[in-house]
């Protein structure tokens, strides 16, 4: 008996021994991308009777699908006994897996999706992702990518949209490569439905597009159904007033006007907003009418949780009455600005110099201080500040936070319920802020803070941009569409400026910009500098009508030749 425990104890030890090495071997293979050593690995595993977990599992699948990556972009390359030997083992491993009762992973669907799309069964591909759900695995966006590629390069436009609702149903949202996959099957499908949606979804979750994806949408607005959609009779001001609920920069309604499109390659004026191009002004992006309330709503929440109930409702009730304010000052923020050495004060100096400076703006801005009740106390019993703190109580610029409160929740709730500026140089990055856990509110501190410097006293205030960098579409119908820029600068950046000029109040400078002369255009090319294009408009007997294609700089010149550029297929991944 002690014999077969001691045999008993020993093979135990030699199966974990072996377990171990069978681990450290397949690491190694994968780390080599070694994937023949690998399989070699598994039939020993298999012969030698060592259990095999979800990891090993996955490893082995991993270095299968990796293999075929080139196959995705290329099906020729894998087309011979080589691919199809892979495809068989990846298949009989995930067989051997299901048949050993070990339940998939997000990277086994992943990794069986890449096999099954190389395979040609891009419809079972589908069909694995959508066994997440008996498995409760929650899917990530490398999930569907293989299936979402393999149904656009084949122009399967409703299958595609398919693979993006269900991505949608859990809970997984189109990044810009997937959009501009989408975008561009639409193109080709002939859906300026499903164009302008995208198009809209590409507006509202990047802030520029890549070159690539400026293609797709050049591609679309220079085919023939393009000149044709849209609506000619829509109310402006219905339109004005949608612009304004949402914020700013988009309608959302549908392709306005009718008619060819020009497209140009722009800049935006160094001097202000507006297109070299088109004229256009464009605007500052704020978050939408529904957006803002439920921002203020959380922050009242968050702050009742965390302030004394009833002093916050006072506060609130307070602000509705005197909801006149057009700017809001972070009162402790201002005054300890630069405070920070010896004989530095809590400056209420820096305060007065921030209200006139803003009162004495352009509108004469009205503003709200908020200081905290503390803090009001110390500084009254001063005699030199008693009357500057009076006078502002007495004209309502003034709102003290009571003892024990935290004031950023004051300040902050101001400025979003009434939709205001904010003058702080806080990046707003505390705990308190962290716990809003807004995707918006990013984009809410572009529009609305207001940073400041003061230099040997002398105040200047930095305003919110004038302009947002994101795809804007006007009340026009036009679009302007920012381009990924090499550096940080700005100025540099190029746009896609596409407008109607049938319809545009700017038609004829956007005519006056295409005008170039023969001898510019060969300055040009003595300096070497860069040729724009002017694509061929074509006659009405054509089958495809071209948008006219320009470049344009900050001085509104450019060159321009008369050749269309072939079509070519798209060049996403």
């Amino acid at each position: 008996m002690e014999i077969m425990d001691q045999e008993k104890h020993v093979n135990k030890k030699k199966k974990r021994r072996d377990e171990s090495q069978f681990r450290f071997k397949l690491d190694t293979c994968s780390k080599k991308k070694d994937l023949s050593g690998a399989l070699s690995l598994y039939e020993n595993a298999i012969s030698q009777n060592i259990c095999l977990n979800q990891y090993h599992f996955n490893a082995l699948l991993y270095l299968c699908s990796n293999s075929l990556s080139d196959l995705l972009s290329s099906p020729k390359a894998f087309s011979g006994s080589s691919g199809d030997s892979v495809l068989s083992c990846g298949f009989r491993i995930f067989d051997h897996m299901l048949a050993s009762n070990i339940n998939p992973s997000e990277a086994t669907i992943t990794a069986m999706a890449r096999l099954a799309v190389a395979k040609g069964d891009i419809d079972y591909a589908f069909e694995l992702v959508k066994t997440m759900g008996k498995y409760n695995i929650s899917p990530r966006l490398r999930t569907y990518d293989p299936v979402l590629f393999a149904y656009c390069s084949k122009s399967e436009a409703e299958k595609a949209y398919s693979i993006e609702e269900h991505m949608v149903s859990m809970g997984i949202h189109p990044e810009e490569s997937e959009l501009a996959m989408l975008l561009d099957v639409s193109v080709e499908a002939g859906r300026e439905d499903k164009v302008y949606s995208y198009l809209q979804k590409l507006r509202s979750s990047v802030r520029f597009v890549s070159a690539s994806t400026a293609e797709v949408i050049e591609r679309w607005f220079g085919c023939k159904l393009a000149s044709e959609v849209g609506m000619l009779n829509l109310d402006a001001e219905k339109v004005k007033d949608v612009i304004m609920k949402n914020g700013g920069g988009w309608h959302g309604l549908g392709w306005l006007g009718k008619g060819k499109w020009v497209v140009c390659k722009s800049k935006i004026n160094s001097d202000g907003s507006s297109c070299c191009c088109c004229g256009e002004k464009l605007v500052c992006v704020d978050i939408d009418e529904m957006e803002t309330e439920k921002f203020a709503e959380s922050v009242a929440s968050l702050a009742m949780e965390r302030e004394v109930k009833s002093d916050f409702k006072n506060f609130q009730e307070w602000l509705e009455k005197k909801a006149q304010y057009e700017a809001i000052v972070d009162g402790a923020n201002v005054a300890l600005y630069k405070q920070n050495f010896t004989a530095g004060e809590f400056s209420l100096s820096q305060i007065d110099a921030v209200l006139k400076e803003l009162y004495q703006g352009g509108e004469k801005t009205r503003s709200l201080l908020i200081l905290h009740n503390k803090r009001f106390r110390a500084l009254i019993e001063n005699p030199s500040n008693k009357k500057l703190l009076e006078d502002w109580k007495a004209q309502d610029a003034l709102y003290t936070t009571p003892n024990g409160s935290n004031d950023d929740w004051y300040w902050l709730y101001a400025a979003v319920r009434l939709k205001c500026l904010l003058v702080t140089n806080d990046e707003m990055r505390d705990h308190i802020f962290a716990l809003l856990g807004s995707s918006f509110f990013l984009k809410w501190k572009e529009r609305h803070q207001v940073r400041y410097t003061f230099d040997k006293s002398n105040l200047k205030l930095h305003m919110p941009p004038s302009y947002s960098v994101v795809i804007q579409e006007s009340e026009k119908g036009s679009w302007h569409v920012p381009i990924e820029a090499q550096c940080n600068d700005e100025a540099s950046r190029t746009w896609l400026c596409i407008t109607r000029p049938i319809s545009c109040e700017h038609s004829d400078q956007i005519l006056l910009n295409l005008e170039v002369t023969e001898s510019e255009r060969l300055k040009d090319n003595e300096t070497k500098s860069k040729l724009y294009t002017l694509e061929h408009v074509t006659t009405e007997n054509s089958k495809e009508s071209s948008p006219i294609s320009c470049e344009l700089s900050n001085s509104k010149t450019g060159s321009l030749t008369g050749k269309r550029k072939d079509r070519s297929p798209s060049s996403l991944p």
